[in-house]
């Protein structure tokens, strides 16, 4: 019996580890509005909220295409290239987890066909993590389940996911009617 093509394990997966990369993503926007809200205290909290998505997404190569967040990446493009240089010395704890998420990002797209476009856009991102110091290039690619783990310890400490629990006997009896 034919499986059909959206239920192989293979397209499954890719959500599944996208989800992880946003994941990831939430970690560093997290950690990096609280840094730049104690380094820039004059910045209000919208400015801190963009500086924070646009270095974000300058990372992660998905950039917001409204007039207004151009506009902002635009005009604070110095910044923004700083505050990514700054990474590994401010955030050292993420550097693993950051170098995993733009890995399987490049794994992701090229298992689902990318065109030649977004392979060079991976290539870049990754040369450009790699420049700045963030890329842990000695740093093995992790398997999916090892990738979904370390998400998911991390997304616990940092208080975006709750882990899965046990239930008792009696509180599974609770659940069924």
């Amino acid at each position: 019996m034919d499986t059909p093509k959206n239920n192989t394990p293979g397209t499954r997966l890719i959500p599944i580890m996208r989800e992880g990369i946003c994941v990831v993503q939430m970690i560093l926007f997290k950690e990096l509005r609280t840094l730049l809200t104690r380094k820039y205290p004059a910045l209000d909290a919208q400015s801190a909220a963009m500086l924070t998505g646009a270095v974000t997404n300058e990372l992660f190569g998905s950039l917001n295409t409204e007039k207004e967040f151009e506009e902002f990446r635009r005009q604070n493009r110095a910044a923004i290239e700083q505050e990514l240089l700054s990474l590994t010395q401010e955030l050292p704890d993420l550097a693993a987890p950051l170098t995993d998420a733009l890995r399987m990002q490049a794994l992701c797209d090229q298992a689902l066909g990318a065109d030649e476009e977004k392979d060079t856009t991976n290539e870049r991102l990754l040369t450009h993590a790699a420049e700045i110091g963030l890329l842990i290039r000695e740093r093995e690619l992790p398997l999916p389940s090892t990738f979904m783990i370390m998400v998911r310890t991390l997304g616990d400490a940092h208080h975006l996911l709750t882990p899965p629990s046990e239930i008792s006997s009696e509180d599974d009896k609770g659940l069924v009617h």
